[in-house]
């Protein structure tokens, strides 16, 4: 793909056109992700674009967790007993003409990226994400780790929460 581009969604946007295949993510995109952007400042959505076209988004927003949640693979003894910051990484859709093309993973460096910003300006332990029964297993290939005890349903077709530590992430960046 040529002239693509990663940057934060303009209201100019055209968002009707984008179809990912999964209603919630479609509804939220045309509906909810400018409102929350522009107006309710609750989050910032990240799109790929090729020209007009809207290949993928992202949206992210502040959160943070508490240390008991993190994974027991996290060395919590030297992490205070606070919510700890980190990015969430709230919903991740990749339009039907765009899939399986690397669109997706290519969104997620730039999130990820976004948290290593995170952690230097103002402090990040890492990204937390609510992972669809169907992409728990990209998440897990790419390093994030299931959270229990941070489930906020009981059903088991809700999401999975998931986290991704910042020193998994800056030491994939220096790669």
């Amino acid at each position: 793909m040529t002239n693509v581009e990663v940057r934060p969604l303009a209201q100019s946007d055209v968002r009707s056109t984008f179809s990912c295949g999964q209603e919630d993510l479609d509804r939220f995109f045309h509906h909810y992700a400018a409102q929350n952007q522009f107006k309710l400042h609750l989050s910032v959505t990240f799109v790929v674009v090729v020209g007009q076209d809207i290949l993928a988004f992202a949206t992210v927003t502040a959160g943070s967790i508490e240390r008991a949640s993190l994974p027991p693979s996290r060395v919590k003894k030297r992490l205070p007993n606070y919510p700890l910051p980190v990015l969430r990484l709230a919903r991740l859709g990749v339009d039907l003409r765009a899939q399986r093309l690397g669109v997706g993973k290519a969104l997620l460096r730039h999130v990820l990226g976004l948290a290593l910003d995170q952690r230097d300006k103002s402090g990040c332990v890492g990204v937390v994400t609510d992972a669809k029964t169907d992409a728990v297993a990209f998440y897990e290939r790419l390093g994030f780790e299931r959270l229990e005890g941070v489930r906020e349903g009981l059903l088991m077709s809700e999401p999975e929460p998931m986290f991704l530590a910042i020193e998994t992430i800056a030491a994939a960046a220096k790669r």
